[in-house]
């Protein structure tokens, strides 16, 4: 990816890099539920501060621990409304508890480069395959060689596996074993809106590494992305084989300007 899409891309709320809050905290889920519970679907940046902060809504034993836990969290999902992804997140997050999971690790992955790197390795292991920490810890040694300690990658392979464990792609607490996840269509709907926001259009939205997280056919994926229609999450027609996705309501016109130009670079 070149320089000049990323920097697009960050202004759609993408995050990339070299660091992550993976490399101290899961993604947090439990935190994100009560926060996203406590708080307005209309609340500002400030309102999330002051949730965290002031009211501690997350139950934080001390101010500092609180003013931590709202970097992290602000960092993995920007709790800004006007971070389109976090936007979309907002709005499909009360609509079916089941996909609150896999909508938390999108939005986590979309937005740190450390998890997104462990991606191909965990889709890369076959249902009911036993998946080791120390396989884990390898694999993040040899791709930050130098970079952190062996009692840092320890930490950072715990936190990435809890947060797989968290969104339903691990099962097990000591042992872990490649799980299969339950696509729901906000889930599917929020996957094609991330292939959309990097200028995918069509049959090309069905095949990115969004939609690679759920291991899906194509027929599964359109009838996912049918019921998601019809559920008023997003447009979606299949006609003659010519597919159309599109997301009313999910951009402002100088969001959707910026995604036209992704489109053009990739």
């Amino acid at each position: 990816m070149t320089e000049q899409t990323e920097l697009l891309l960050s202004q759609l709320g993408f995050r990339f890099g070299i660091n992550g809050p993976h490399a101290a905290r899961t993604m947090m889920l439990d935190d994100l539920r009560l926060l996203l519970e406590h708080t307005s679907p209309q609340a500002t940046r400030a309102d999330y501060t002051s949730a965290v902060v002031d009211a501690n809504v997350l139950g934080k034993p001390t101010r500092k621990a609180r003013e931590l836990a709202l970097r992290h969290m602000a960092t993995l999902y920007a709790l800004d409304p006007a971070n389109p992804i976090f936007r979309a997140l907002r709005r499909l997050w009360p609509l079916d508890e089941a996909a609150q999971p896999l909508l938390a690790l999108t939005v986590a992955l979309a937005r740190d480069p450390l998890l997104r790197g462990t991606q191909p390795f965990i889709l890369g292991q076959v249902a009911g395959a036993a998946v080791p920490r120390e396989a884990m810890e390898a694999l993040l040694s040899a791709t930050y060689p130098d970079r952190f300690s062996p009692a840092s990658v320890k930490s950072f392979a715990q936190n990435v596996s809890g947060t797989w464990t968290a969104a339903g792609y691990l099962h097990g607490k000591a042992r872990k074993t490649r799980a299969v996840v339950q696509p729901r269509p906000e889930s599917v709907t929020l996957l094609l809106f991330l292939g959309y926001l990097e200028g995918r259009t069509g049959q090309r939205l069905f095949s990115s590494d969004w939609t690679n997280l759920l291991g899906c056919s194509p027929d599964e994926l359109e009838a996912l992305a049918t019921s998601a229609s019809h559920r008023g999450l997003m447009v979606f027609m299949n006609a003659g084989g010519v597919q159309e996705v599109r997301f009313p309501g999910y951009l402002t016109p100088e969001e959707e300007q910026i995604r036209q130009e992704v489109s053009h670079v990739v």
